[in-house]
């Protein structure tokens, strides 16, 4: 599971590279953002690769590659905003916003391992298009919740719900690899 973790590592250096350049770019714009919002930003970047793993042709130069990186940058943020609640006006510099963003990394890698020990790294064996499956049932499941007013009987919360996305993100990055 080293491996495993290494690799995890790598993906997330290169997510947070770009997370940190946008903030260079655009400060903490994101941090308006309500949740469903988010959530409709992972959405159209899960349906885009579902789409790029069906069609036989794509007219924008962009691979999955950049989408996942997408998914789990975003999901970063929901994170973040599920914490700290949203704002009126940007209101972190880039050192606030990085340290929050590799505290949720932190706690999402941790849940990655625990579950990975749990099921013997399964999703090995899984095909990047199951992930991507994954992916969009937990964005239904993640706006079902949202219309609940966040509210759940038995399931998990909407942190969990994007954990999971952020790790079945990176799944798929090691996959593309």
């Amino acid at each position: 599971m080293s491996a495993t973790s290494q690799q995890y590592d790598l993906v997330i250096a290169t997510c947070r590279d770009l997370f940190t350049k946008k903030m260079a770019d655009y400060g903490s714009a994101w941090r308006i953002l309500r949740l469903p919002s988010l959530t409709d930003q992972i959405f159209i970047k899960a349906q885009r690769i579902r789409g790029l793993q069906t069609l036989a042709e794509s007219k924008v130069d962009e691979g999955q590659e950049s989408e996942f990186i997408g998914i789990i940058n975003y999901s970063i943020m929901a994170l973040i905003q599920l914490e700290n609640g949203v704002v009126e006006q940007p209101d972190l510099d880039l050192e606030q916003a990085t340290e929050l963003y590799d505290k949720h990394v932190s706690i999402t890698k941790q849940l990655m391992m625990d579950k990975n020990h749990d099921y013997g790294e399964a999703w090995r064996d899984m095909r990047v298009s199951s992930l991507t499956d994954l992916i969009l049932q937990k964005l239904l499941r993640v706006k079902q919740i949202e219309d609940n007013a966040g509210k759940t009987l038995v399931s998990e919360g909407l942190d969990a719900n994007y954990q999971d996305m952020v790790n079945y993100a990176v799944f798929a990055m090691i996959h593309l690899s």
